[in-house]
């Protein structure tokens, strides 16, 4: 046993395993803040700051905030094996073509929206991050894993196919597991111990190692960071995406998660996940930046009669919440015709803001690439 819990028996026989029980947070003895950790703190605050002021004074940063969810999304889901790219979840035709690996995406910016909906209604509580689940797993790979439900039997950690003789971490058996939920749930709704960036750390680490539902886990587990970073008011809209620095650092990841179970080092793992926070914050900082430059210059380009209310502008301000489009949908969308939108594309992509990128007699699909390169950075 160390301060992060302890192996516990359970069954007889050849059917006998130990499974982890985690002790409940804050850790005992107290974290050892020491001044390398002290100054990740800072700057990590720091650096959510500037982002969170970039995000409430940029006129236009509303546009942006769906372009982060779904980046996160895909980000996210990508840690989990998930094959598909961002072009692949703004495709105009996905819900008519959608692969199971877009769909899982898909319900990912779903289960977001859900949650800062909710926020508005329930704390973070047990109850969310089951509605949180329901959302993730309907209608794709896992449905048949309870969605919206704790798990009623034990789950394990390994390689593809493993069994549990094999597994590398064995989570709580369901009783100690709905313990360990309530004593979480309990300790999320505190805040009076370290700061809101410490306690998130802890509250992540926590929420892995109990592991409650059968599957999506580490999906729920991040979309976690994402909201109790805007309940504690440390940023104000979902646009910070945090698995950016964790799928780059994967491996590293699990490793320091693994490191606390096996001795008990909780400060290696929130020190890791400071460094996480702040080259997240710092990078959708340089994000917000370099597409609100590229906005004002594609305004610039927009002819003076077209600079505020007509089909163009409209067009305009729809590619940068949907920068794949065709014609058919983005003129239902708008709500005018297909032809006054087929000529507002045609003069998009006479000043080299919008290009084709089908190549096709019928069923154009056009982009707005320039801004689409900058999105699709670590994806």
């Amino acid at each position: 046993m160390n301060r992060a819990g302890e192996l516990i028996n359970n069954l007889s026989g050849e059917a006998a395993y130990k499974s982890f029980k985690p002790t409940p947070l804050p850790p005992n003895p107290k974290l050892d803040i020491n001044s390398d950790m002290e100054r990740k703190l800072v700057d990590a605050n720091r650096d959510l700051a500037r982002l969170d002021t970039a995000a409430r004074f940029i006129p236009n940063a509303g546009l942006f905030v769906s372009m982060y969810v779904r980046k996160e999304a895909l980000i996210s889901s990508q840690i989990e094996d998930t094959q598909c790219t961002l072009d692949d979840v703004l495709d105009p035709g996905m819900d008519i073509n959608a692969n199971l690996d877009v769909a899982d995406v898909v319900n990912y910016v779903k289960a977001c929206s859900h949650a800062i909906d909710r926020l508005n209604e329930l704390p973070l509580c047990n109850r969310l991050l089951r509605e949180i689940h329901e959302q993730l797993l309907s209608g794709v790979r896992g449905q048949e894993k309870n969605p919206g439900e704790f798990r009623k039997s034990q789950n394990w950690i390994g390689a593809a196919n493993c069994t549990l003789n094999d597994a590398r971490y064995i989570p709580p058996n369901v009783d100690d597991m709905i313990r360990a939920m309530d004593e979480l749930e309990q300790y999320m709704n505190e805040d009076d111990d370290y700061d809101p960036l410490i306690r998130i750390a802890l509250i992540h680490y926590q929420f892995e190692t109990i592991h409650p539902f059968l599957d999506g886990n580490g999906r729920v587990g991040r979309l976690m960071i994402l909201l109790y970073l805007m309940v504690h008011g440390c940023i104000s809209k979902p646009i910070i995406y945090i698995s950016y620095f964790l799928k780059k650092n994967q491996i590293e990841y699990y490793d320091r998660i693994s490191e606390v179970r096996k001795s008990g080092n909780y400060e290696q793992w929130v020190s890791f996940f400071l460094e996480a926070v702040s080259t997240a914050a710092r990078d959708s900082l340089n994000t917000i930046e370099k597409l609100n430059d590229l906005h004002e210059q594609n305004i610039e380009k927009l002819p003076k009669t077209t600079r505020t209310k007509d089909n163009v502008r409209k067009l305009f301000d729809y590619i940068e919440q949907y920068p794949i489009i065709d014609i058919k949908r983005t003129a239902k969308e708008l709500g005018v015709s297909y032809n006054t939108i087929s000529a507002a594309i045609k003069k998009l992509e006479q000043i080299n803001i919008l290009k084709e990128k089908t190549n096709a007699a019928r069923n154009r699909v056009y982009i707005y690439d320039e801004y689409l390169q900058i999105l699709r950075k670590d994806t």
